[in-house]
């Protein structure tokens, strides 16, 4: 129904409150589904498993979802540790902000 492309476009909108760029550029989000009947699946990562804001984090990344993709009728949010996320995953911007 919508694509990964998609998905991760609707994911854009959720911001790292802690360095102030979307969940996409760090590099967080690994993959992403949605089948004909508009069932979504977004795996992602955190930067830190002690993140304080993961359940929050995981909250924005569902509402993201539903508000962007009005055929989405159920979304799950897979947290995943493998791979570790490091900084090299992120965009060149967001890696040239952060390390300079």
């Amino acid at each position: 129904m919508y694509t990964k492309e998609e998905i991760f476009k609707a994911v854009s909108t959720v911001n790292d409150p802690e360095v102030g760029f979307n969940l996409v550029e760090m590099g967080l989000i690994y993959d992403a589904t949605c089948d004909e009947k508009g069932d979504a699946k977004v795996v992602m990562t955190l930067s830190t498993k002690a993140c304080p804001l993961h359940q929050m984090i995981v909250q924005w990344v569902e509402e993201a979802v539903l508000r962007e993709l009005p055929k989405v009728e159920n979304i799950e949010v897979e947290v995943v540790w493998e791979p570790v996320w490091n900084i090299s995953m992120a965009t060149e911007e967001v890696k040239q902000k952060l390390i300079g």
